[in-house]
């Protein structure tokens, strides 16, 4: 009796730690059941930085959706797709601008709405954007001086 009865406690102790190795790894590599989405929002960036698939995007520091997916366009540009709520209603001039959070830099997009009356529907591309910062050439800028001023 008491070796059925510790055995059925490893048993599911070996479970539990089986089921959260599983957990981790599905995290780790990115899979994940987003729920229904929203709707489909383009923008296309002159630069991305760091910028990823799945990154959030974000109205007032509040997700409100992700990056799906990036490619370049015929233009070499990124082009970015947004998986937006679909309860959000934004104005045709709402911009979008990549940012960095926190120190490790990861990045998202930070929608700003506009004061238009129309509204962007599934599919429209948003025309104003902000490219990422690039740290790299700033720095260039300040160690070798402004091309500017030459």
């Amino acid at each position: 009796m008491q070796s059925t009865r510790r055995d059925f406690i490893v048993g599911v102790f070996v479970v539990i730690g089986l089921g959260a190795i599983a957990y981790l790894s599905l995290q780790t590599g990115g899979v994940s059941y987003t729920g229904p989405r929203g709707f489909e929002l383009v923008a296309t960036f002159d630069e991305i930085g760091g910028l990823t698939a799945r990154a959030p995007v974000v109205i007032s520091g509040v997700k409100v959706g992700q990056v799906t997916d990036i490619v370049l366009d015929e233009d070499l540009r990124a082009r970015v797709m947004l998986d937006v709520r679909d309860d959000l209603e934004l104005s045709i001039d709402t911009s979008a601008s990549i940012r960095t959070s926190g120190l490790l830099g990861n990045q998202f997009i930070a929608l700003e709405p506009g004061g238009e009356i129309d509204m962007l529907v599934n599919g429209d591309d948003l025309d104003f954007t902000e490219s990422a910062l690039n740290l790299e050439a700033l720095i260039g800028a300040f160690v070798h001086g402004s091309t500017e001023d030459d």
